[in-house]
């Protein structure tokens, strides 16, 4: 299936769970589909050299990170029949136990959904130019690397 037009990947702040909510709502009316998956990422409370994250704050080049988001859409519809997708980050500071990423996969068969799922999650980590810098509870911070 060819994709459609992408809506804007970069939102501000946190993706709320109302928001979350209602996309999976939407798509009750959409017969054709038999699966959903749904990758929701979330800021941990890490410890790192004993001091804990209380947030991060995502920043990025936004034509740039956009125009990446896209080209990551056109190839998941490419390589998978799916039915439909949604990808969301977060920009700005996102609290520990906030969702920053929220990516929805729909297609006709469970498989394919999992599959496409994790390809978009996976190539999105490692292709976007979307960047963290994890803020501590001391006031400090340090840019996060993404693994």
């Amino acid at each position: 299936m060819k994709a459609k037009t992408a809506r804007k990947v970069l939102v501000k702040g946190p993706i709320a769970p109302e928001f979350i909510a209602e996309a999976i709502a939407k798509h009750q009316s959409k017969t054709q589909i038999g699966a959903h998956d749904i990758f929701l990422g979330q800021v941990r409370a890490d410890t790192v050299e004993g001091k804990t994250v209380a947030g991060i704050e995502y920043t990025a080049y936004e034509p740039m990170a956009e125009a990446s988001f896209a080209a990551i859409r056109e190839q998941t519809f490419e390589k998978f029949e799916i039915s439909c997708m949604h990808i969301y980050h977060s920009l700005g500071v996102v609290k520990t136990g906030e969702i920053c990423l929220f990516v929805f996969v729909s297609a006709p068969h469970r498989q394919v959904a999992f599959k496409a799922l994790e390809f978009v999650v996976e190539t999105l980590k490692k292709e976007v130019p979307v960047f963290g810098k994890e803020l501590f509870d001391d006031d400090s911070y340090q840019w996060k690397v993404n693994t």
